[in-house]
């Protein structure tokens, strides 16, 4: 490379001939001189500083060499010296350790470790300020403290600014002349380097071992790049050289993500790790290519170089590494196929396991794994739990319902498995408002990434179907508890299966249902919805389709469907009554709300005056005219749409009072006054009752005075009961009702004391009764029978309206039920089978009101069409059912049967006197007419059935159901197609079936209304309130409690009931009347508020039909025409009354009065029918008395003590046409006798 000659030098005919005098001593006259060197350097072109093409690569280059190996030489010529210092120091020390070696026996003898020890003992060396710099420059470099970490992080981005520096250079020639004050590049890298340099000596100080320091990858990199910066500097010259080795500061990228606490999982760290190695290799090699093909062989004369970019590098290392080799470009110089030679083979293989292993990594990578960035002036909920794909859409669809009111809430789904691509469609269709992200709420971390701490709220959904529903509760229960440890003022509604399972949550400390914190129990609530079927069947779907967000189906054809659907598109809401109303009753106010607004007010939201209740609200569900509207009273209202319950909060008596259509009540600006509009109620309400109704007159305007209904219903105040209700409800020796005085209650009572045999069942009276039909075992999961039967006996009935309950089911699963159900009366079980026709036969399954088919096992089936073949089975056995019935005549002296566990003693629980079965008794369809009630001394009342084949399709029931799409198999002579949602099948708008899924739509509606759940709650429970649940969580049993004014007044509630149109006093209403005649009439008469019908299906007909089946309506129009077959849904107020009438009665006609639905039909007779079978049933006294004594035989006589012939009574039976029973058929009423329509009692 370098030619030495005495003078003028040859290289060559092809190369230049050039002299460098290298003269270290420049002075010639010098006494100090060296010899001198002619260097002849080739003339290369590619030079343009130089004319003479002198290229001084090898001065850059020489710069890192002496550096690197100078101070190599350095610390290993200082380690040299320290250990020879070491030995010849120490010399002494391994003469007395050779000593101890010759002389062991000495040291033994010694007996101690003194001796043994000295050569350990050094004399301790204080803390140098040698020692404090280091520590202090340690501290500098270290990640642990904030100035480390920005040193640290100030470094990598220094490095990674270098190296872009580096890209820039690389279009210029690798070497070539540059000016330092005009190259701002060159400053720039400068002040990098300085700060490089710096660091560098931090770093040494701080190394404990300064070989392997040296020697390191970032130590190598500054070797190479530091020194030729200052020697560009010095010379004017910039050479590229192997600046490209920063690249290799890559490799520290994920330390520094480390460090910034933005790489936490392993995956990320590994993934972050492999690109991070394998881009720097990539690059680094590219540099070297691109420096030696640029440059060519020196020992060439560099004349087979090439023209290269360092991005074409790039390139070439790319494809050399995958093996590719397109030859495209390829390597010229010699070095670089050296390189090219070793790089290939290290390459291949870091490009054969780094890019596999990259993939898998970028593959496994959660795609949902990032995280949510709020939006401003924008709510987000987070939703986890169950997430499927049928929760998710049952949820959406509800949620996301155009009939709310602008939802500006945006939906976070977290769930810790990714969704199947049918979910991710469906999150794709609403991602304007809805996301989902990986993840668990139980990991603190992914409750960050959806921004836990400032969602409006958690929703937490259960799988309903799962086989353990405990296990399923607790883990919502933990979901809870993670929740609200990470944010305690997070408000949380959680789906829970088991009514049990709610206990724990109060367990919580942050749980605060003052908060807003709601449990919506399926099972307390699918069972309190059941058990108000049995009050008034089809109410169950009425519920469910009120808090359920339903788009109005328009259906122009004269059918079933029409009605019903019109009802359907009514949902609940709530809004702030205007202050026009500030004053008034509430019956006044839902008379003007339901007449002018069109709108249907069921309920408020009440803050009692009484001072120790003053900061507590109450929702009061049509309380009367005793409660006064508030200022800022919340309404709870039936509608279709949202914007039209804003009519309530909008409406001024000055602005609105001439307005006919309700649409057009919009906001007005002037300044309500409510004096006013009081003044102006009152003069309508003493001018004419029917002033607010645009349509008619209310007929019968009088009715409130006739002798032939019962007397105007008003509220009480419960120290002012009449006199004989108060001291019986009051006596403070008996206990008759719970603790807080919501329920009925009995002392607790063993189960064999309610057990009935077959036999003992077919000898009882059962009559207007609930048969329960269960299934479950062992093994089953409990139902919570508890929900069931707390709203049949809930304290808003007087003890004769309670209707017995018959469990009919296996015992062993009946007894870990018992727990929770001794405390309640009149409740029996029969052991047996649902399937099991002669034990439907002995509980007279066909007089019974209502026939309830629950199942136990439904989740413990993996296929979903066979979940409810228990139920399915059952039902269709019972439809099937023929009943062939004929009954003698009883004497009052024949003992009727009393279920173990009453008490005898009791009037209401003395021995039942007439009726005993016979055979089976009458079909549920033509039920028994009782026109009178007995009396001591007095003929029992006339008794008529028919004689003639009935089926078990008139006998109503209601099926639960797991699967929605089975309830295709309950209906065998309905239309219904298998892909029809539930609410639009027939069994379900019949009010026949019911499915739990329907309760999945309380999630949306309590979370923009958490009292919509109460109310919901309170309708369907039966009066279930907080501190119930509190004192059922401490002793899993309701405890029996005094009776006091305060409990006393608790049964002053509203109920739900059924008010028949084909008598009484709104029978004129029946015939054509409209339904908003009959809503004022019953609400100013008699506190009633009505809110739908339950019709006939085949009545908008006009002609005859056997069919027997209803379908509900809900909230009809004003000018709904209405037909006398209608049974009216209504709230009625309790009526103090009835409990004193009733007490005047004689107790052994108890067992006929227990049948609310039987007794109700004491209507349905004309008084020339009831007469003409009186005076023919005593005609026929002994020839039924011989039919029957021939029938019994010996008849059994079940309690001894009792005085025979006491009261001796006969009942004649006559048979009823067949047209006679499918009319009563018809007419009959489901629900219990209600006060306006209730005749004298006494009357013979």
């Amino acid at each position: 490379m370098l030619a030495v000659a005495d003078g003028n030098g040859s290289y060559g005919s092809s190369s230049s001939r050039m002299s460098n005098n290298i003269n270290f001593n420049k002075n010639p006259d010098s006494s100090v001189s060296i010899s001198k060197m002619d260097v002849i350097i080739p003339f290369t072109p590619d030079v343009p500083c130089d004319n003479n093409g002198q290229r001084m690569w090898w001065a850059f280059l020489a710069s890192s060499m002496v550096t690197f190996f100078g101070g190599l030489f350095i610390i290993l010529l200082w380690r040299t010296l320290k250990y020879l210092w070491t030995v010849c120091c120490h010399c002494n020390i391994k003469n007395k350790e050779a000593q101890k070696v010759n002389n062991p026996i000495t040291i033994q003898a010694d007996g101690t470790t003194k001796t043994g020890n000295e050569k350990e003992e050094a004399p301790a060396s204080e803390v140098g300020w040698m020692t404090s710099v280091k520590d202090w420059a340690g501290v500098m470099i270290s990640a642990q403290t904030l100035t480390g970490r920005v040193l640290v992080v100030l470094v990598f981005a220094l490095s990674i600014g270098a190296l872009g520096i580096y890209f820039i250079d690389s279009s210029d020639p690798i070497e070539s002349c540059q000016n330092f004050y005009k190259d701002f590049t060159l400053q720039i890298d400068m002040a990098f380097n300085v700060f490089f340099l710096l660091y560098f000596g931090l770093r040494f100080i701080a190394a404990n071992d300064k070989l392997w320091f040296w020697l390191e990858v970032n130590s190598v990199v500054d070797f190479f790049t530091v020194p030729p910066v200052f020697v560009s500097v010095y010379l004017n010259r910039s050479w590229l050289g192997l600046r490209f080795l920063r690249a290799l500061r890559l490799i520290q990228f994920s330390e520094i993500l480390q460090f910034l606490n933005i790489l936490k999982t392993s995956n990320s760290i590994k993934l972050v790790n492999l690109c991070s190695i394998f881009i720097s290799t990539w690059l680094t090699a590219a540099g070297f290519i691109h420096l030696v093909e640029n440059s060519g062989d020196p020992w060439e004369n560099f004349q087979n170089s090439q023209p290269l970019s360092y991005w074409e590098c790039v390139y070439l290392l790319m494809v050399t590494m995958s093996t590719v080799g397109y030859g495209d470009v390829y390597a010229r110089t010699t070095l670089g196929r050296l390189f090219m030679v070793f790089f290939i083979l290290g390459g291949l293989a870091m490009f054969a396991s780094y890019v596999p292993e990259i993939i898998e990594l970028i593959g496994n990578r959660k795609k949902y794994g990032g995280s949510y960035s709020a939006v401003n002036g924008r709510k987000h909920i987070v939703v986890c739990g169950h997430i499927t794909l049928e929760s998710v859409s049952n949820f959406l669809k509800d949620f996301l319902h155009k009939d709310r009111d602008d939802v500006n809430v945006e939906i976070v789904f977290l769930h810790n498995i990714s969704p199947n691509l049918e979910l991710e469609a469906l999150f794709k269709r609403h991602f304007t408002q809805v996301e989902f992200y990986q993840g668990s709420v139980l990991n603190p971390h992914d409750l960050a990434r959806v921004k836990i701490e400032s969602a409006d709220a958690c929703l937490i959904l259960a799988n309903k179907y799962c086989a353990d529903p405990d296990a399923e509760d607790a883990s919502n229960i933990m979901r809870v508890i993670s929740i609200k440890n990470y944010h305690p003022k997070i408000r949380i509604i959680t789906q829970m299966l088991q009514y049990h399972n709610k206990a724990h949550l109060l367990n919580i400390p942050s749980w605060n249902w003052k908060e807003g914190d709601d449990a919506i129990c399926l099972a307390e609530l699918k069972a309190g919805f059941i058990a108000q079927s049995c009050l008034a069947q089809g109410l169950s779907t009425m519920l469910a389709n009120l808090f359920s967000m339903r788009s109005y189906i328009k259906i122009e054809e004269d059918t079933w469907q029409k009605y019903y659907l019109e009802g359907v598109a009514n949902e609940m809401y709530t809004e702030y009554l205007s202050s026009a109303f500030v004053g008034l009753s509430f019956p006044t106010v839902c008379e003007l709300c339901y007449v002018k607004l069109k709108l249907l007010l069921i309920a408020i939201e009440y803050k009692s005056e009484q001072r120790e209740s003053r900061s507590r609200k109450r929702i009061l569900i049509n309380p009367g005219n005793h409660v006064k509207m508030q200022e800022g009273t919340l309404g709870f209202f039936i509608a279709s749409d949202a914007k039209e319950v804003k009519r309530a909060f909008f409406y001024c008596k000055a602005c609105h009072d001439d307005i006919t259509d309700p649409k057009r009540i919009k906001k007005c600006g002037c300044k309500r006054t409510k004096y006013k509009f009081n003044g102006y109620v009152r003069s309508l309400e003493d001018e004419h009752p029917s002033t607010l109704s645009p349509k008619k007159k209310q007929r019968n305007g009088g009715m409130r005075n006739s002798p032939n209904c019962s007397p105007k219903m008003m509220r009480h105040d419960p120290l002012l009961i009449p006199g004989n209700e108060q001291i019986e409800s009051m006596d403070a020796n008996v206990k008759r009702y719970d603790s807080t005085g919501m329920f009925h209650w009995c002392p607790s009572k063993e189960i064999e004391k309610v057990i009935l045999t077959r036999s003992e069942a077919s000898m009882t009276v059962l009559s207007g009764h609930v048969v329960v039909c269960i299934f479950g075992d062992v093994t089953s999961a409990l139902v919570g029978l508890r929900n069931l039967v707390m709203p049949l006996r809930a304290s808003n009935f007087h003890y004769h309206e309670l209707k017995p309950i018959v469990f009919v089911g296996s015992l062993d699963y009946l007894r870990r039920e018992w727990e929770t159900l001794h405390n309640f009366p009149k409740v029996f079980i029969l052991p047996g089978t649902p399937l099991s026709r002669a034990d439907l036969r002995a509980v007279n399954i066909n007089l019974c009101d209502m026939c309830v088919i629950l199942s136990a096992n439904q989740n413990n089936i993996d296929d979903a069409s066979l979940q409810d073949k228990e139920c399915i089975l059952a039902s269709l056995n019972i439809k099937s059912m023929q009943f062939d019935d004929s009954i003698g005549v009883l004497q009052a002296n024949s003992q009727g049967f009393t279920p173990p566990g009453m008490d005898r003693s009791s009037p209401d629980n003395s021995p039942v006197h007439g009726l005993v079965r016979q055979a089976s008794v009458t079909t549920g369809s033509n039920i028994p007419i009782i026109t009178e009630l007995a009396k001591p001394g007095k003929l029992l009342p006339l008794v008529s059935f028919s004689q003639e084949k009935n089926s078990g399709t008139n006998i109503q029931m209601i099926t639960e159901l797991v699967n929605d799409s089975n309830v295709q198999f309950l209906d065998q002579d309905d239309d219904d197609d298998p892909d029809t949602e539930l609410y639009l099948t027939q069994p379900f708008a019949c009010g026949t079936a019911f499915a739990v899924s329907v309760l999945d739509s309380l999630m949306s509606a309590t979370y923009f209304n958490d009292n919509i759940l109460t109310l919901i709650r309170t309708l369907v429970t039966g009066g279930a309130t907080p501190e119930l649940e509190a004192l059922l969580a401490e002793e899993n049993a309701l405890r029996g409690g005094y009776s006091t004014p305060q409990t006393l007044a608790n049964r002053d509630r509203c109920r739900v009931a059924q008010l028949a149109l084909y008598d009484g006093p709104f029978a004129d209403l029946g015939d054509g009347g409209c339904y908003g005649d009959l809503f004022c009439k019953a609400l100013k008469t008699y506190n009633m508020l009505c809110f739908g019908i339950y019709r006939l299906r085949d009545a908008h007909l006009g002609a005859p039909s056997q069919c027997t089946k209803r379908y509900v309506i809900t909230n009809p129009p004003y000018e709904f025409e209405m037909v006398p077959t209608d049974l009216i849904f209504c709230l009625m107020q309790f009526d103090h009354n009835a409990g004193q009438s009733r007490a005047s009665l004689s107790h052994s006609s108890h067992s006929s009065h227990s049948s609310s639905k039987k007794s109700s039909s004491v209507h349905s007779i004309p008084a020339t029918n009831r007469q003409n079978r009186s005076s023919k049933a005593r005609e026929a006294r002994d020839k039924q008395n011989a039919t029957r004594m021939n029938r019994m035989g010996p008849e059994k006589r079940w309690f001894t003590d009792e005085a025979e012939n006491a009261y001796p009574r006969n009942i004649q039976i006559k048979p009823m046409s067949t047209h006679m029973a499918n009319q009563v058929n018809q007419y009959k009423s489901t629900s219990s006798l209600i006060p306006p329509i209730r005749e004298v009692e006494d009357e013979c």
